[in-house]
């Protein structure tokens, strides 16, 4: 009998690697599954994911098909998940369509087993089209990308009246502390000093006229853009791997919630854009100048306008955002390659690569012209 192949995952390139957590395993999956009385007994997993910081599989019950994650404490807890669950629940009240969340014997969302925390779903419905691409690369279609705009949409209509503070300091959050404050390198301070491996990581280096030169070439409007606007929870990883889609190309499941915190919906609406149309893998190989995909992103915010008409000011304010929006997720992730990984060289590439490389395309001529073509085109 032929050996199975290795279980792979994405890893900050275009390749695929060996994954930095374990993937689950029949025992271990059983054992947790029978914290969850709903769940029944396991019969298979049919397939492992390939997100790399966390480990999550399908598995096969008697009860139905479910997905199982395992992450390790130090990036979620019980309490930790039970801040995006309690998101989760309120936004299945409000018509937004989200995977059931399932109970555990004792009533809680998650729990922890052995050196774990697990969380249990029921699965989604529509098709995982997206499932085997790497996260952050562009829709299929501009239909897609209308679709996704519209359901986010919808998703912030409901998430009004979820009156839950920001998320308890964790890795892999997206934050909401740095872009609207009016002296953002003081803010910035502030988020490294509450994260020591970050800081410790960034004081071998001389980041804090890095930042400072970001701010003075990118972000000028941007505290007064988000000048009053509406706090709410938003999901933070707006991007098609996330979303389960119908036959005829809608939105037919959200999951994922794992970067959702209080933020406000033009922050989550740049994300989304930052995220779908840009091909940031291919950034520094030789085509720079056409990777940015300004019809993607006019066809989400018109989808995203089909259901909440967009003003002026909101589009100016998604323009100005764009540039930067990626900068506390940037943070965060190099906070959790150097401190939960301990892989200094993956948290450079994060520093190197996404926050500055990400930040200095937009500086770049091509960068603006994308920028000038979205303004255009939502606004002409």
């Amino acid at each position: 009998m032929a050996a199975s192949a290795p279980h792979l995952v994405h890893g900050m390139g275009t390749t695929l690697e060996p994954p930095t957590w374990p993937a689950i395993t029949h025992r271990e999956a059983a054992a947790a599954l029978a914290r969850f009385p709903a769940a029944g007994e396991l019969e298979a997993l049919e397939w492992h994911s390939p997100r790399p910081f966390s480990a999550a599989a399908r598995v096969r019950t008697t009860h139905g098909v479910l997905v199982l994650k395992r992450h390790h404490p130090s990036v979620r807890t019980p309490q930790g998940l039970e801040e995006e669950h309690a998101f989760i629940a309120h936004l299945a009240k409000g018509g937004v369509p989200v995977p059931e969340i399932l109970l555990t014997d004792d009533g809680t969302s998650a729990i922890a087993v052995g050196d774990w925390t697990y969380e249990l779903h029921r699965k989604g419905a529509g098709q995982d089209l997206y499932r085997d691409r790497l996260s952050w690369t562009p829709f299929l279609s501009a239909a897609h990308a209308h679709a996704a705009g519209a359901a986010l949409a919808r998703l912030h209509a409901a998430s009004r009246g979820f009156a839950a503070p920001v998320r308890a300091v964790q890795p892999l959050v997206a934050r909401f502390s740095i872009l609207p404050s009016t002296d953002p390198v003081a803010a910035t301070e502030a988020y490294v000093a509450a994260r020591p491996a970050l800081a410790a990581f960034l004081e071998q280096r001389d980041w804090r006229p890095v930042v400072a030169r970001l701010f003075a070439e990118l972000g000028q409007g941007v505290s007064a853009a988000l000048a009053g606007r509406e706090a709410v929870w938003t999901h933070n990883d707006w991007h098609p791997s996330n979303l389960l889609w119908s036959a005829d190309g809608q939105v037919e499941t959200v999951f994922d919630f794992g970067l959702a915190d209080r933020t406000c919906a033009v922050h989550d609406l740049a994300t989304a854009i930052e995220r779908t149309a840009i091909d940031w893998l291919q950034l520094g190989q030789g085509t720079d100048a056409t990777i940015g995909h300004p019809k993607t992103a006019l066809s989400l915010l018109a989808g995203y306008a089909t259901v909440a008409p967009l003003e002026r000011a909101d589009v100016d304010a998604v323009i100005a955002l764009l540039p930067l929006v990626h900068l506390e997720f940037a943070f965060s992730e190099i906070d959790y390659f150097a401190g939960v990984v301990g892989d200094v060289e993956q948290a450079t590439v994060a520093w190197e690569q996404y926050l500055l490389g990400h930040a200095d395309w937009f500086a770049a001529p091509h960068g603006r012209a994308f920028l000038r073509a979205i303004e255009h085109g939502a606004l002409g």
